[in-house]
């Protein structure tokens, strides 16, 4: 997709249950696997950054007749390669969400916190349930269609919405060895002087995407932040919003 049908298909996918899974991939680059694992623990409030750390998906080194049922593809995994274990920069837009989604997460757990029959599971993913159970990896798919529908918009699967932030990063002269760091990819896309400082690269990188944010998401006015206690939020990208 270009910039255009990136922002078209944001303002459909609101209020659906994968909003937060299609904004994690568009604007973050995540693979889904890595998008069900995140939890409320792997961020970073003070800085908006995000861990990513271990996937969803089906660990075929446990046998399946010993795990609980509607489990068996919500596994705890190490990522493919140590290079997929990265922090990530987090836009003002999805930061934001993150935190409205919590105040859902605490208030589905207070609700249901005596339900003896359908207890509410605190596992703590962000993209959950509204009893915390975890999504399985093909969760989004029906919902993904429907939005693709009725954004009138062609179909591309929903990984290739990865290759979408790829593509329109590359198109923009971004760093490709910083973008190959930001999607966690085992190696680098093209050899670039070893005499590069990493982390200057990646700096750069994050500067430049601003404004791919602003493009996709212009600037909400009235919007109302959830003050977070004691946390100082470091805005990357405070003058796009």
């Amino acid at each position: 997709y270009n910039i255009e049908q990136v922002k078209q298909l944001l303002q459909v996918s609101k209020n659906t249950p994968i909003y937060l899974e299609i904004m994690f991939a568009v604007l973050m680059g995540m693979r889904i696997s890595e998008i069900n694992a995140i939890k409320y623990s792997d961020i970073d409030y003070v800085n908006k950054r995000l861990h990513a750390s271990i996937q969803l998906g089906k660990d075929l080194r446990i046998d399946p007749t010993n795990l609980k049922k509607k489990t068996i593809t919500k596994q705890e995994k190490k990522m493919k390669t140590k290079n997929s274990k990265r922090w990530l920069d987090i836009p003002d837009i999805l930061f934001n969400a993150i935190i409205e989604q919590r105040v859902i997460y605490d208030k589905n757990k207070r609700r249901r916190i005596n339900d003896k029959h359908n207890p509410f599971v605190d596992e703590n993913y962000i993209c959950c349930s509204t009893y915390g159970h975890s999504r399985s990896r093909g969760f989004h798919y029906n919902y993904y269609k429907e939005i693709i529908k009725r954004a009138n918009l062609p179909y591309i699967r929903f990984h290739d919405l990865r290759h979408t932030y790829t593509t329109i990063l590359v198109k923009a002269n971004f760093s490709v060895k910083a973008i190959s760091q930001i999607l966690g990819h085992s190696n680098e896309i093209i050899t670039v002087d070893v005499y590069t400082d990493k982390l200057q690269i990646i700096q750069d990188c994050l500067e430049l995407l601003n404004p791919y944010i602003e493009k996709i998401l212009p600037s909400r006015k009235n919007t109302k932040f959830i003050d977070c206690t004691k946390v100082q939020l470091n805005d990357y990208f405070s003058k796009f919003v």
